[in-house]
């Protein structure tokens, strides 16, 4: 038995994120366009901010998401993967009006 009481928490696979090598890439690619994929009718990829990890918009459940996701191959196709993080329209509002405060902590 590792100690563990089996009573904690599960982390929600949504609000999981890695970050490790962000300051290596090359600036992100900027693009929208249409997904074609089938099993994605509706999403929209908005840009590709590393080479597995994309932002896009899509509408589940009636509702518009903003998705910042990582992706993994298999058989030779980009499939999403548990990592990331699917912010509502109110969440991603939110988000939006504090850019200039994230965007001055970062420089600081």
């Amino acid at each position: 038995m590792s100690g563990t009481t089996g009573k904690g928490k599960k982390r929600d696979e949504h609000d999981t994120t890695s970050d490790g090598d962000a300051e290596t890439h090359a600036p992100p690619k900027k693009s929208i366009k249409k997904d074609s994929d089938k099993d994605s009718p509706g999403d929209i990829f908005v840009a590709e901010l590393s080479k597995n990890r994309k932002v896009s918009v899509r509408i589940w459940q009636g509702k518009v998401w903003v998705d910042i996701r990582e992706f993994y191959d298999k058989d030779g196709k980009q499939c999403p993967g548990k990592k990331g993080i699917s912010l509502s329209k109110e969440q991603w509002i939110v988000l939006r009006d504090h850019i200039s405060e994230i965007d001055k902590a970062v420089q600081d």
